[in-house]
């Protein structure tokens, strides 16, 4: 029995699996060693074409991602998780050294839940790697079985699906927590910065903009033209607010 499994065993469970994809190899070892101290699995990836093939056979709880790698980019591979069935939900934190605003919105617009920017702090991605495995885990105790359905709207907070005039919509990680908010706490307004606390969590290190961004996206999935929102309304200087009668 190879050490790794007498660990596991050791540990009463399967430990959660990371993926890193990231083309310099001084920079895995760094997150290796820190993740495998969390009590995490590590796998690596050197170019998008392995991280790829890796991900075929076995999808990882996590991935890791650096955006500038040889062959395939990681905006192309963030783009292939979020088309798939398997991996449309797969939590990705993106690790880059491009880190201009435009860049950031990008990659979250291309399907990544967080990011952190070259050079970055070990003990920050460690904290961002846990905060969102903890909101992608459905038997959390904050996901408690429970579905909302109202007009064309269906989500199952159980399963993390949900469903618009009866088609199944694939919403990434933050998009879905992100409509749960919403939809548990309807009319209200909330400022930027009342979402990432509440939906991001206090130990992750985002900027306001993000949640612009999430609403964007998420907009496109559930309203019925998200170039004029019923559903999620813009409160101008302020911030946003679900309005659920739109719904019927």
């Amino acid at each position: 029995m190879n050490p790794q499994t007498v660990m596991e065993e050791r540990r009463g469970g399967t430990r959660q699996r990371v993926l890193i994809v990231e083309d310099e190899a001084d920079i895995r070892e760094l997150m290796r060693y820190n993740l495998e101290r969390e009590g995490f699995v590590v796998e690596e990836a050197g170019d998008g074409a392995q991280a790829l093939e890796k991900i075929r056979r076995r999808v990882p709880d996590l991935l890791l991602l650096d955006l500038m790698l040889p062959g395939t980019p990681g905006l192309e591979i963030c783009r292939q998780m979020r088309a798939g069935r398997d991996t449309a939900n797969l939590p990705i934190l993106v690790v880059t050294a491009k880190g201009t605003e435009v860049d950031k919105v990008l990659g979250l617009e291309m399907g990544a839940d967080d990011y952190v920017v070259k050079p970055f702090s070990p003990r920050e991605v460690v904290a961002r790697v846990k905060a969102l495995l903890r909101r992608a885990n459905p038997n959390a105790e904050t996901d408690a079985a429970g579905v909302y359905e109202r007009g064309r709207l269906r989500i199952d907070f159980g399963t993390y699906q949900v469903f618009v005039e009866g088609k199944r919509r694939e919403l990434a990680l933050r998009e879905f927590e992100l409509l749960k908010f919403f939809v548990q706490h309807p009319m209200r307004v909330y400022t930027r910065e009342q979402l990432l606390d509440m939906v991001w969590g206090r130990d992750t290190f985002v900027e306001p903009r993000t949640v612009d961004v999430h609403v964007r996206r998420l907009r496109q999935h559930i309203e019925r033209d998200d170039a004029n929102p019923e559903l999620i309304l813009t409160v101008r200087s302020v911030g946003y607010r679900f309005n659920p009668e739109a719904l019927g």
